[in-house]
């Protein structure tokens, strides 16, 4: 039965629809590569196997690289691995003040053309300031990648657990969990596997800084980004210029708090959706927002007993869960439910690219330790479905985390407040991917280092995305002034933007 692929929660994917979404324009590269003293050979870029419109990427001025890496920063003269970068130059020289590294979250998400899918909407300023770096990190895309063998249906199926409606539900999903973990452990690439580490990913970056002769690195990350970021500027505090961290999960990154936390951003974020159907009659789906709600619920429990063309009611949570990142996506959320409601198929989603997921597996379960006992999932799905019903029956359920390899590199790098205020923060305060919960901790976390700028809306990525002028022109004036806002900032909704 083919089934709707969930959501890789705080994936790449998110973010960079946003960005696409505003933009028009195609990426081309050099035919000829440029070589000067001390940098990488930067030339033509590769192709990149993207599921997005070409017509969406920009800038021919897009160069790309490899650079050679340690796959055991403790052992550095040992096994080397690739890390692919790209680079969009600055054309003002005068101008120019150093170099902006960008990640687009995931982890696992590919940010080779990132730097081209962001330039129509960074600001000319910023685009002067700086040489902008994009990367695939370690494991990922053209950087020496990673691979689990996951067969067309884990693909389809995603990375979010079947909703456990009961205690049974998550021991059925042991099984699934089990398997996948054990294909991970058993892969071709396994002899990567417990070094695809978020603090390895900021160790490559630093050796990119290096090569690009760079005595510092300033940075702009989303989602799962805003760990890295942290992680970088923890590791090398001195060699951190302007760090702007959007999107931001917790001080401990993506780990079994922060999955589970899904449930409470969803929670957070429908009430912009039941309050935008509530006011298109023309959708059927309530005539208020309680109703709404109402028919969430009812169409849920109806989908998890007849699916419709494959849709059931875990796929149903998950399509409405990604939806709900972008106010854009509204309508076609409001589409997709009348017509689920009609007992008609939606269009189906593409499932998870293999890397992509496999990425996001091989972060998520070495950063940190999850558990191994399948009882505290079940518990944890039976607080979760009480407390954010939408779908903490997933999120507090059971992964392959709980069955993975016990070895460990290092443990965790810890956040703190020790390093230059140089960590400005922006959070949408209704983030269903990374709710504001988590961005107070690691604003807690970081203390003087850093200030948070907050904005009155729902959805997953601020800058440069959104057209609320307050937190833009803040983040702006911080990557080209280095002036950043004194104490925390609070920017008001902007209605029309």
């Amino acid at each position: 039965m083919r089934r709707r692929p969930l959501s890789l929660a705080l994936a790449v994917l998110a973010v960079a629809a946003t960005a696409t979404a505003t933009t028009g324009a195609s990426v081309a590269a050099p035919d000829t590569e440029v070589r000067t003293a001390g940098s990488p050979r930067w030339g033509a870029c590769p192709q990149q196997d993207t599921q997005q419109d070409p017509q969406q990427k920009s800038s021919s001025r897009l160069e790309c690289s490899t650079l050679q890496v340690p796959l055991d920063y403790g052992e550095p003269d040992g096994r080397r691995i690739e890390i692919a970068i790209s680079r969009l130059a600055s054309d003002k020289p005068a101008k120019r003040r150093g170099v902006l590294f960008i990640n687009p979250g995931g982890p696992g998400g590919e940010g080779l053309d990132y730097p081209a899918l962001l330039a129509p909407t960074l600001p000319q300023s910023v685009l002067d300031s700086y040489d902008v770096i994009g990367f695939d990190p370690r494991g990922v895309g053209r950087s020496t990648p990673v691979t689990c063998d996951l067969t067309p249906q884990q693909r389809q199926r995603g990375n979010f657990p079947q909703y456990a409606h009961t205690a049974a539900d998550v021991l059925l999903e042991t099984k699934h969990a089990r398997t996948v973990a054990r294909q991970c452990a058993d892969s071709p690439t396994s002899w990567m596997l417990p070094h695809i580490t978020t603090a390895n990913t900021a160790r490559d970056m630093d050796r990119v800084r290096a090569a690009l002769g760079a005595p510092k690195l300033s940075y702009l990350g989303h989602s799962y980004g805003t760990h890295l970021g942290a992680v970088y500027t923890t590791l090398f505090p001195e060699r951190s210029d302007r760090i702007v961290l959007d999107s931001n999960l917790g001080p401990n990154g993506y780990d079994r708090t922060a999955f589970r936390m899904l449930g409470r951003g969803m929670q957070e974020r429908f009430p912009d959706f039941a309050a935008f159907a509530a006011a298109h009659p023309e959708y059927g789906l309530g005539d208020t927002p309680r109703q709404v709600t109402a028919t969430f619920f009812r169409l849920a429990k109806r989908l998890d007993t007849h699916p419709v063309d494959g849709i059931d009611g875990t796929a149903f949570r998950g399509l409405t869960f990604d939806r709900l990142y972008s106010d854009a996506l509204m309508p076609t959320l409001a589409k997709d439910w009348q017509a689920l409601d009609q007992g008609k198929p939606v269009s189906p989603a593409p499932s998870t690219p293999e890397n992509l997921m496999a990425g996001w597996l091989h972060v998520v379960c070495n950063d940190t330790r999850w558990p191994s006992r399948i009882r505290n999932y079940q518990r944890d799905a039976t607080l979760d479905r009480l407390r954010y019903p939408m779908v903490g029956g997933s999120t507090g359920s059971i992964g392959p985390c709980a069955f993975w390899p016990e070895e460990r590199v290092e443990p965790p790098v810890r956040i703190t407040d020790r390093g230059p205020a140089n960590v400005l923060m922006a959070q949408n305060e209704r983030d269903p991917g990374t709710p504001l919960s988590g961005a107070r901790k690691l604003r807690q976390a970081f203390g003087k280092r850093a200030t948070m700028v907050t904005v009155d809306q729902g959805g997953h990525g601020v800058y440069p995305f959104g057209r609320n002028t307050c937190v833009n022109d803040t983040v702006t004036a911080f990557l080209t002034t280095g002036q950043r806002p004194p104490q925390d900032r609070a920017c008001a909704a902007e209605p029309g933007k």
